[in-house]
């Protein structure tokens, strides 16, 4: 059942993940993206992620999709917001050192825009390891699902299994824990160049 929760928090992360590095990236950088998409996915964040049970289930039915769905949607905001604010926040310095050295657009993201950035981007990176998680448990306990940590908890309470209860609600507590660490571990080692 743990793997099963964590094989979904891992593909959760990465659709999540993905987007939300890409659109914070896009929406950091352009001024007309920022104008046209942010205040849309500025009040989509401000939607409760369980309020999305509903629509999501409308959408992509009750299987594996839609819990994988809901926990990319878990993942893709911390990210995004992260993202775009440690783009957007660059050092104004930077920006010249690129107009003065002519980089295109790749030059840019991958020599100056990219490790300015960084730190923001893997703190993003660890609160999206987190609420993928969470966003797993929760689908797993509000959607119909083959197995998983939630769906064995909810099989137990049917059961009055109440250690059963306890054990998953403790292993859910330390996964997270532990993701968390692992998050926090993997952005200090990623931005450690800048301390040295």
């Amino acid at each position: 059942a743990l793997g099963l929760s964590l094989k979904r928090t891992l593909g959760g992360l990465l659709l999540g993940g993905a987007l939300g590095f890409g659109f914070g990236v896009l929406l950091g950088l352009s001024r007309t993206s920022e104008r046209l998409l942010g205040p849309s996915l500025s009040a989509l964040r401000q939607i409760a992620i369980f309020a999305w049970v509903p629509l999501l289930t409308a959408w992509f039915g009750l299987g594996e999709l839609s819990e994988g769905v809901f926990g990319a949607l878990g993942a893709f905001f911390p990210l995004f917001i992260a993202t775009q604010r440690s783009v957007t926040h660059l050092s104004p310095q930077l920006r010249e050192a690129a107009q003065v050295m002519r980089l295109n657009l790749w030059q840019r993201l991958r020599l100056l825009v990219l490790p300015g950035a960084a730190p923001g981007i893997f703190a993003g990176l660890r609160l999206s390891l987190i609420y993928a998680w969470l966003g797993t448990i929760g689908a797993e306990y509000f959607m119909p699902s083959d197995g998983g940590i939630a769906s064995l908890m909810i099989g137990a309470q049917q059961l009055f299994r109440m250690d059963q209860v306890m054990a998953a609600m403790v292993l859910i507590g330390l996964v997270g824990a532990l993701l968390g660490t692992l998050g926090q571990r993997l952005e200090s080692r990623a931005t450690r160049w800048r301390t040295a």
